[in-house]
């Protein structure tokens, strides 16, 4: 039920901002998983490195439920935008919602991240 209600909400989310960026004279996003950032100005000055401790899954949607995009080895290195709350994971001995939203449109779940539970990402996407 969480995970249907988080989904649903972000989809309507993406669906508010795509209008109001419409409505504006602004071209869309060219995915809804772009969305997080759409509203920000000059997010490449933003962009932080995060590193992964263990493997894990990249998806399109900052929840398990949404398709794996792909896989990342440990310690690698991504670029980050901001941190979002999402679907609630337990893994790797951690529990909790916050996902990155990486540069590439994709996220990642803060659990698999050095750091805090979003990988030190100073930024809130919302």
């Amino acid at each position: 039920m969480r995970r249907t209600s988080s989904h649903r909400l972000t989809k309507i989310m993406i669906a508010g901002a795509v209008g109001v960026m419409a409505a504006a004279g602004m071209a869309a996003p060219a995915s809804a998983a772009q969305a997080p950032h759409a509203g920000r100005t000059n997010v490449s000055a933003e962009y932080e490195t995060v590193t992964t401790w263990v493997q894990g899954n990249v998806r399109i949607g900052p929840s398990t439920g949404y398709r794996i995009a792909y896989t990342v080895a440990a310690n690698q290195n991504l670029t980050a935008v901001c941190w979002l709350e999402g679907g609630m994971v337990t893994a790797n001995g951690y529990t909790h919602d916050k996902w990155v939203y990486l540069s590439d449109g994709n996220f990642i779940w803060g659990g698999l991240l050095k750091g805090n539970e979003v990988g030190n990402v100073s930024s809130h996407c919302w």
